[in-house]
């Protein structure tokens, strides 16, 4: 990396300069030589993103007017000095310098500092921007080569279209051609071109002649310039010849290049160095486009002039079959960047060209984000088998459209774009959609549907899963649906969480002092952890989050998960484009780990989803706030939950009273499904915690008791009798081992059980039955 200068002073004329200074050790300002700025379509000084500078004018009537809030100036004091904050902006940044009698233009450089560990701001802004921008064109063609991809429609390059969309699409064309491997093919090419041989004919000495052809012998018979033949010699005296031509025509192999291979190769160079001047043309005059063009121009015309290129003449066809051309290395290579080319120099991106290249900037930020969504696109496209295309809720069958100015890629930051699949794993039949800017809608009363608790929210990237068997919204209302979010960070260079590895707490002073730190930072307006806390705002708003993670350019990967299970978690994941198929490789190793958990039918979040939907599904519960115990058995009592069975006892009759019998024995029977006057032995019946008796001419009663036994037991008569139970009527009995509860608990409580929902009347009222405790509990049932 080269060296910083502690300031710079830009000279515009004499006696007029600007100074600009560095703000804080982090902030630096750079100068590079004007070739190198030209080779990179770059201004020569340079500055760093996300940092500030002071500037000030040697002459006080001049001020700085610039786009947006970048600069800012001492307005009422002193116009020509203030600050240069570029915040997120990268690129070419256009400074008017201006006075009461002129304008001049000044152009800084706006370094992205975020891809690189190693401060190699070089490095960061210009190799890994243009790899962004290679994927993406990459991808694009890639898709535009498919089968079902509208590839037939022609389209040419129109130049006197907005100066926006040319740009556009000569960063496209630009990132396939101006690469290190385009340049590394030449080469090879240089080195060991594709030959062939060809018979080429000259005039030779007769006397030099070895082999003597019918076209030869012609020539000795009536060839001119002759010389005489000595009468002593032998075809003088054989052949009657007096004389023979001096020269004859003879024909030898000799190696070329002109072949139909090496012809391809002239032309696609031909139709590149006609694209970058077309693009010149068009281009403002002495505009960074314009020299980024002219740049390219002049390195293209430099691979002609090789001498390679010299005997090479204008191909008449294009053997576009041919074996060289698809196998040997360099021609290969070639032959794709051409196809590439010849799709790149007619394709549009809308969001690219409002989002990426407005007004000279290259904003790094949204195309990080765009980038991110052809890794992810990739990723889980051929993991999941996503097939089904749907762009702002209409179907597509490709990710572009036909328009006026060629075919447009139809990703767009804000407009949702997803992708659908299903698939099998492990036993499991699910479906996936992978959404792009998916907008999860905050209104009134939207629950059971898909949405947020709060406002609505738009995560960047969100995988959704649900059994394949239920459509997704049938899904979302039976808690069935899981969603991942993920949201690209390009600010976030370093993910630093204070947290203790050996699952331990902080310490309470500890965690005192970072709470403060963290507290005053906000105050101050910086926000250490707001990306975090974004994290938490999906996972905790929309529902049926899984798990929120932030996608950043950094080295370091970061997890934390709920419960035991990795889902739901928060976290965060490096992608950065130096080390994309690493990176790639550790976040899909964290997909297949989540779609194990989910595709686990006994997991915690399966249990809680399923649970989530049983106690949800019947709407909003009316209120209980009676007196009733907190715990049964050690366990919480919900009250909706907790079953209470409705049992007859008979009034006493020849001498056996039933009732001093149950609580003698602390036992309570009923007749076994024999008869309609028995119990039907359900969920309910089998796991009812309280048992309320009542008898004969009652109308409410508060003769309530726990059930302490594991469901009923079967008694037979003769342990009935044993048991004390006189003249039992039945061969056999359920029976429930019970205990008295203190009413006292339940606030005195007297219960009208003949208001109850299942309560029969007339001759079907000694019938059992169970209710829930809400119900019980309900004012219209108990009383004081």
């Amino acid at each position: 990396m080269k060296d910083s200068l502690p300031f710079k002073r830009i000279e515009f004329k004499q006696g007029l300069f600007l100074t600009i200074t560095p703000i804080g050790d982090h902030a630096k300002i750079y100068e590079i030589d004007a070739s190198e700025a030209e080779e990179f379509g770059e201004a020569a000084v340079q500055i760093l993103e996300s940092k500030r500078y002071d500037f000030e004018f040697s002459d006080k009537g001049f001020e700085i007017i610039c786009r947006g809030d970048i600069v800012k100036s001492l307005k009422h004091k002193n116009p020509s000095r203030g600050i240069i904050a570029p915040g997120n902006y990268v690129g070419t940044l256009e400074l008017i310098i201006k006075s009461e009698e002129e304008n001049i233009k000044c152009y800084l450089e706006i370094l992205a500092t975020k891809f690189d560990a190693d401060d190699d701001f070089d490095i960061s802004y210009r190799k890994n921007y243009r790899s962004m921008i290679e994927d993406i064109t990459e991808k694009c063609t890639e898709l535009l080569m498919q089968s079902n991809s509208p590839v037939n429609q022609y389209f040419e390059p129109d130049f006197t279209k907005d100066n926006k969309t040319i740009y556009q699409k000569f960063s496209f064309v630009k990132s396939v051609i101006d690469s290190n491997e385009f340049e590394e093919s030449l080469l090879r090419i240089f080195s060991a071109p594709k030959t062939n041989w060809v018979s080429k004919e000259e005039k030779v000495d007769i006397r030099s002649l070895k082999r003597v052809t019918n076209s030869n012998l012609k020539e000795i018979l009536r060839g001119t310039n002759r010389i005489p033949l000595p009468k002593s010699h032998r075809l003088s005296i054989h052949t009657k010849l007096e004389s023979l031509p001096a020269k004859i025509n003879s024909y030898k192999q000799e190696s070329s290049l002109d072949n139909p291979e090496n012809r391809f190769i002239k032309h696609a160079l031909q139709e590149y160095l006609q694209f970058c001047k077309n693009c010149s043309s068009v281009f403002e005059n002495d505009s960074k486009d314009e020299k980024e063009a002219n740049f390219l121009a002049n390195k293209i015309e430099g691979y002609l002039n090789h001498s390679f290129f010299k005997e090479i003449s204008r191909p008449t066809t294009l053997k576009l079959n041919s074996p060289t051309l698809q196998r040997k290395s360099g021609y290969r290579q070639i032959l794709k960047s051409w196809l590439m080319f010849d799709l790149a120099s007619k394709l549009t991106w809308t969001g690219g060209q409002e989002d990426v290249y407005e007004a000279g900037k290259r904003d790094i930020a949204t195309l990080y984000e765009y980038w991110l969504f052809f890794v992810l696109y990739d990723l889980f496209r051929k993991q999941f088998n996503l097939t089904e295309l749907s762009h702002k809720g209409e179907p597509y069958t490709d990710l572009f459209e036909k328009t006026k100015n060629g075919l447009n890629l139809i990703i767009k930051s804000g407009r949702h774009t997803a992708l659908k699949g299903d698939t099998v794993i492990k036993n499991r039949g699910l479906s996936f959609k992978f959404s792009f800017n998916r907008t999860f809608s905050g209104y009134k009363d939207s629950f059971p549907k898909a949405g947020s608790w709060t406002t609505s929210m738009r995560p960047d990237y969100t995988l959704s899963i649900w059994p394949k068997e239920l459509k997704e919204a049938k899904a979302e209302v039976e808690e069935q649906i899981v969603h991942i979010h993920f949201d690209a960070k390009y600010k976030v260079n370093h993910f630093k969480v204070k947290t203790n590895s050996k699952k331990k707490k902080l310490a309470e002073e500890e965690e005192f002092e970072e709470l403060n730190k963290i507290k005053k930072q906000e105050r101050a307006g910086v926000f250490k952890n707001a990306d975090l806390l974004k994290m938490h705002a999906y996972k905790d708003a929309i529902r049926r989050t899984g798990g929120a993670y932030i996608l950043y350019p950094g080295n370091t990967n970061k997890k934390f998960k709920g419960f035991h299970e990795l889902i739901p978690g928060l976290g965060a994941f490096s992608v950065n484009p130096k080390n994309v198929k690493e990176d790639k490789a550790n976040l899909l190793v964290f997909i297949e780990k989540v779609i194990d958990n989910l595709v686990n039918r006994a997991s915690q979040r399966e249990n809680i989803a399923s649970k989530t939907y049983e106690i949800t599904k019947g709407g909003k519960t009316e209120s209980l706030n009676e007196t009733m115990p907190e715990y049964i058995n050690e366990k919480k009592l919900i009250p909706d939950e907790t079953y209470v069975l409705v049992g007859y006892y008979n009034p006493p009759k020849n001498g056996f009273s039933q009732i001093e019998w149950i609580e003698k024995e602390k036992l309570y029977n009923f007749r076994i499904e024999n008869k309609q006057s028995g119990i039907k032995l359900g969920f309910k019946e089998s796991s009812a915690k309280y048992l309320l008796l009542h008898t004969k001419g009652e109308n409410s009663s508060n003769n309530l008791w726990e059930i302490v036994s594991d469901g009923p037991q079967i008694h037979s008569r003769k342990t009935m009798i044993k048991n004390g139970y006189k003249n039992p009527s039945q061969d056999y009995y359920l029976v429930l081992k019970i205990k008295k509860v203190d009413i006292t608990l339940f606030g005195n409580k007297k219960w009208k059980f003949k208001s109850l929902e299942n309560f029969r009347d007339n001759r079907q009222s000694p019938y059992p039955f169970t209710t829930t405790l809400t119900e019980l509990m309900q004012p219209k049932i108990s009383k004081e």
